[in-house]
Order: structure tokens, then sequence, then C-alpha cells
């Protein structure tokens, strides 16, 4: 039977000595030995310089773009026919000079007749109209190229798109005759309109040179005109389909 170990003398009442058996006391659980051998830990990173701070730039006032700048293009005017409709439909009366006066009330006739769709009768209130104000006031007054636009225009909404085209190209030539550029190109458009709803193709092509030469000389000379080439270059356009339809419908039939 294994002894006990004796007391410990000078024991604190309330504690448990130490174990003294023949492995001698525990070691020290808070001393532990330094490690050897380890490698050395790598250098700090130099700090490099923080980058100093760029001053802010200030705008030089001229070259700060205006918050609201103007645009360069002004708005498209209504032109050719849709200038008419406008004139026609618009709910401001139609503006006649003291030389048309006379024809104000034939004036206001025809303009009824066409917003509630009377094209018959409108066409022929117009053409009475032209006929006795051409008498007084001459073919090329402004009132009376008014009164014959009006007349090409009604003719187009009548199903009659050779007509108006005749109509309109004649008001064209006359306004390029008497120095108007922009009356001129406006009325070359209600002529251009009417052209367009003409459907046989050699009649298209016959209305197109007449149509494109006028056009030409409008863009040689500058003014609305060559501010929209584009418009011309539809119109080439349309006259190389015309060509192209009417040399198919020219061929033989097969079979």
């Amino acid at each position: 039977m294994r002894a006990l170990p004796e007391p410990v003398e000078d024991a604190v009442p309330g504690t448990v000595p130490p174990p003294l058996g023949e492995f001698g006391p525990p070691p020290s659980m808070d001393a532990w030995p330094e490690p050897t051998n380890l490698p050395a830990p790598p250098p700090a990173p130099a700090s490099s310089p923080a980058p100093a701070a760029t001053p802010a730039r200030v705008p030089d006032p001229g070259l700060v773009p205006d918050p609201t700048p103007e645009l360069d293009s002004k708005p498209t005017p209504p032109r050719g026919f849709d200038a008419v409709a406008e004139a026609v439909l618009g709910d401001a009366p139609p503006a006649t000079t003291a030389d048309a006066a006379p024809f104000a009330q034939q004036m206001a006739q025809v303009n009824e007749a066409v917003k509630e769709g009377r094209t018959t009768e409108a066409t022929a209130l117009a053409e009475r109209t032209v006929a006795q104000a051409s008498a007084v006031l001459g073919l090329e007054h402004p009132e009376v190229l008014g009164m014959r636009e009006l007349a090409a225009y009604i003719a187009y909404l009548a199903g009659e798109p050779e007509r108006a085209f005749a109509l309109a190209l004649d008001v064209a030539r006359t306004h390029h005759r008497t120095r108007d550029p922009e009356a001129a190109y406006g009325s070359l458009h209600g002529a251009a309109t009417a052209w367009r709803a003409v459907r046989d193709p050699a009649l298209g092509l016959a209305l197109g040179r007449d149509l494109l030469a006028l056009w030409d000389e409008l863009m040689t000379e500058g003014g609305p005109a060559a501010e929209e080439a584009e418009e011309l270059e539809s119109a080439h356009a349309r006259m190389d389909r015309l060509t192209a339809r009417a040399a198919k419908s020219a061929e033989p039939p097969t079979g």
C-alpha cells in the first residue's frame, strides 16, 4: 500500500499544496523558453511622401460656355401648300392689302368652301376671283399670286395633281422673275408636293424635268434653296426611281 504524503508545514488553510511526489513539483506554466533561430522580421517599408494637393483650376471667364447658348439655326417657316393651308385653316383672318380689299369677301367664300371640303365650289370661286383680280391688279401682283397659289392648293385637294403642279410652278417662276427667292422657293415646294402625287412614271419624268430646271437655278443663286440641298437630292432620287419604272413599263410583255 502506497504511503500518503506528509502534510506540509505552514500550509495556509483552505489551499491545496503542490504535489511533492517522486516526479517533483510541476513545471511553471508561466515561464516558456524563448524560441531560437527564427527569421528576422522584414524591414518596414519606407513611407512615401503624400502627393502634393493639386490646386483647383479657376476657369477663365472668357472660356466658360453660356449655360443657355442661343441656337444658330432658325426654325423653317411653312412653305408651299403647308403655308397655304395654314393661312386658310388657321384661326386668324387672312391678311389682305388695300389693293385686295375689293376681293376680300370672295376670298372669304373660297376659304369657307375649302374648310368645309367643298372643293368643286372652291375651285370655281377661286378661278373667278383670280380672273377678276388679275384684270384689275395684274398677274404678277403679290395678292394675285397668293390667290393663284391658293387655286393650286385647291386643285391638289380635288385630286388634280397635274393642274396643281402647273399652277404652283407658274407662280414660282413669276416670283423668281421678280427677284423674290424666298417666295419662289416656297411656291416651288407646292409644285414639288403636287409632282410627288403624280403616279404615271412617264408624266412624272416630264414634269420633274421642268421642276428641277427651276430648282437648279434657285440653288445656283443661293438663298433658301441652297440651304436645303437635301430636298433637291430627294427630288433627284425620285427622278431615278421614275426612270426605272418608266423603262420597266416600256418593256414588251414576255411569253
